[in-house]
């Protein structure tokens, strides 16, 4: 793995950590692919630092049992602005 990318990987997950992000905000944050935000918090991470790789996966848990809410609050301000 090159050298930008393990830096790169790192940085998304410290991001995550830090500001409780989503896969979206931290993809837009950084200029790259949802996908690649994903394999960089669950491939590369895992392989570079175990122990943030953990710290993310809780992050992504958090959001992964949220998301249904997000998605019926953003429905909601969809239909309250009609």
């Amino acid at each position: 793995m090159k050298g930008y990318i393990e830096k790169r990987a790192v940085e998304v997950a410290n991001f995550m950590i830090h500001y409780n992000a989503t896969v979206r905000e931290t993809a837009k944050k950084f200029g790259i692919s949802k996908s690649t935000v994903h394999k960089d918090i669950t491939d590369r991470v895992e392989k570079i630092d175990p122990d943030l790789a953990s710290s993310v996966r809780k992050v992504l848990e958090i959001n992964k049992a949220e998301r249904h809410l997000r998605g019926g609050m953003a429905t909601k301000r969809k239909y309250m602005q009609k």
